[in-house]
């Protein structure tokens, strides 16, 4: 697919509140090299960010969108890093990628903003490309043990689920039970700002 740049980089104003945060996590999770997948980049500004801080590492962003797949080069143009790749099309749920082998992957608000066939397809198709000890690192908002954690979320979910009911904030329990059941371990739960959380997975291997 051949890739139109927009004359410059959709923003979205979340990105600049939590880019820093997750970064940080990002700085004690990710490996000493190798390619780091990130699914639905939407407007590429993570994938910048990060590749600019993450020199050793090789980012491939990806998203199903036009639109989004023209902003992401946009921001890679801007970047001008040489460890960020041009973005790709990927739709988590098909049951092939059009890459075989990563050395993590990242999700950045998507399994809230889909049908749970998007989680179910982000664990398939993360636990056929990863190895033993690789991550899959999840962000975004979470209810726990069936409850909101904050008002807020509780309004974005309702919001989420009147434009779709096949969106909507997904619980901790109902992502750690899908992880494991593709060979993902839970390791560590990070509060993080504006009532999100990062989720760390490590997989198992075969």
């Amino acid at each position: 697919m051949s890739i139109r740049p927009l004359p410059t980089g959709l923003i979205s104003p979340a990105v600049a509140r939590n880019r820093e945060p997750i970064l940080a996590v990002l700085r004690r999770f990710l490996p000493d090299r190798g390619l780091v997948l990130e699914t639905a980049s939407g407007t590429g500004e993570h994938a910048a960010f990060f590749a600019m801080r993450l020199p050793h590492l090789t980012w491939q962003p990806t998203d199903t969108d036009a639109h989004a797949l023209a902003s992401i080069e946009a921001h890679r143009a801007d970047a001008n890093a040489p460890n960020l790749r041009a973005p790709i099309m990927l739709d988590v749920t098909a049951p092939v990628w059009p890459v075989t082998q990563v050395d993590a992957v990242l999700s950045i608000n998507v399994i809230h903003i889909s049908p749970w066939t998007a989680a179910q397809g982000l664990m398939g198709g993360a636990a056929r490309l990863l190895a033993k000890d690789d991550v899959l690192y999840l962000y975004g908002p979470f209810k726990e043990n069936g409850v909101h954690t904050a008002p807020s979320n509780v309004a974005f979910d309702e919001s989420l689920r009147a434009r779709n009911p096949n969106w909507g904030v997904r619980d901790l329990a109902d992502v750690r039970a899908l992880a494991d059941s593709h060979g993902f371990d839970f390791i560590e739960r990070v509060a993080m700002p504006a009532n999100n959380l990062s989720l760390v997975f490590r997989r198992r291997g075969a």
